[in-house]
């Protein structure tokens, strides 16, 4: 019986063979994995690039653009002219001292109704601040008008502090003092309160409301003050 044997250099080369195959394969591994990196950076990249341009550059162009053409008024922060003067906003509320106009109620906004500090009192009920000054208003409205009682946003402010509407109810409660100060007729400042009563919203959301710049300047127009 005859033996056979592998030939040495058969076994040497396939083992060689098999040896260059394992160790390219890593670097192989690792070149596809620096190319798949690079790819995924290249899209991320792009797709920031991309989205940048879109929604911080087309966009607000287009819809500052679309604004300033189908509504300039409200765009431009729904200004009040007056004269060729500007004399406030549709939007932002106003102080009143004059005993001749119609109060705003309350704000703490600021020194009140300042735009750029825009807040309620963040008060709690029981703070001596916020109870001292409901208290000096109430004093002062009761004096103003003893017959009735007082409209509760008189009294307290708004969570903006810059509403620029009051209550039906506020501008009723005023007009004995308009009347007076202004030696006006009672039907036809009625009818400026009515004028200038913006209705619930859609017809059903929030409630009546009086804009108090709107109607104090046609209050001027109309009436001089003592």
């Amino acid at each position: 019986m005859s033996t056979q044997t592998l030939d040495p250099k058969i076994a040497i080369g396939a083992t060689s063979t098999a040896t260059s195959v394992a160790s390219s394969a890593p670097a192989e591994t690792t070149k596809s994995e620096a190319n798949s990196i690079v790819a995924n950076l290249r899209v991320a990249v792009m797709v920031t690039l991309a989205t940048t341009v879109i929604f911080g550059l087309l966009y607000p162009l287009a819809v500052t653009g679309v604004a300033q053409i189908f509504f300039p008024h409200q765009a431009n922060g729904s200004l009040i002219n007056k004269n060729n003067q500007i004399v406030g906003s549709e939007l932002i509320g106003q102080t009143f001292a004059g005993s001749g106009y119609f109060h705003s109620r309350p704000s703490a906004a600021g020194t009140g109704y300042d735009a750029s500090q825009s807040s309620g009192s963040n008060l709690a009920p029981t703070n001596h601040q916020l109870t001292d000054r409901i208290k000096a208003d109430a004093a002062r409205l009761h004096a103003e008008n003893p017959n009735m009682p007082i409209p509760i946003d008189l009294l307290t402010a708004s969570g903006s502090g810059l509403d620029p509407e009051i209550s039906p109810a506020a501008a009723e409660f005023q007009l004995p003092r308009i009347l007076r100060e202004r030696n006006a007729s009672e039907a036809n400042v009625r009818q400026l309160i009515a004028k200038h009563t913006l209705p619930r919203q859609f017809g059903f959301l929030g409630e009546p409301r009086v804009h108090v710049l709107e109607l104090n300047l046609d209050l001027d127009a109309s009436y001089s003050k003592k």
